[in-house]
């Protein structure tokens, strides 16, 4: 099958229904994208499908055949991608950091989306799970970034 991940084509010989996460990170070796839960419910593994934040650890690679995939190694191609990741280094965002890629590519497409959101789109956009609580850093990062 042949995926379009950070715009290039790729052909991967994998079973269809395999998580996306894994042919990224094994198939592919892009290692930004993170495993944390498996059940979609704390967004480590989230990536931009076509925009969408998507978390990859339950979407099948065979469901995105055809759309444009984006992981944390080009978020910075974009204005409103490097715009995000500034913040986050002007804001200290990260403490153990395992989570920021999901949180990286949720408020880039937020921000892509709404380039002025309110509080209320913010939170919520912003639904990954951050261990370490640095919610309040990742609230004032995003806002940050939409008025940089």
């Amino acid at each position: 099958m042949q995926l379009n991940v950070n715009g290039t084509v790729r052909e991967v010989d994998v079973d269809p229904d395999t998580p996306l996460l894994w042919v990224i990170r094994e198939e592919l070796g892009l290692t930004g994208t993170k495993y944390g839960c498996g059940v979609a419910q704390c967004g480590a593994c989230t990536v931009l499908v076509d925009g969408q934040p998507t978390r990859s650890c339950i979407t099948p690679a065979e469901m995105v055949e055809g759309t444009e995939i984006k992981t944390i190694e080009t978020v910075e191609e974009t204005e409103t991608g490097r715009k995000v990741v500034e913040a986050w280094v002007e804001h200290q965002v990260p403490q153990c950091g395992y989570c920021q890629s999901g949180q990286v590519l949720a408020a880039t497409a937020l921000l892509t989306g709404t380039p002025a959101p309110t509080d209320g789109d913010i939170e919520a956009a912003m639904v990954n799970l951050c261990r370490c609580g640095t919610y309040n850093k990742i609230r004032a990062a995003v806002r940050a970034a939409s008025e940089a």
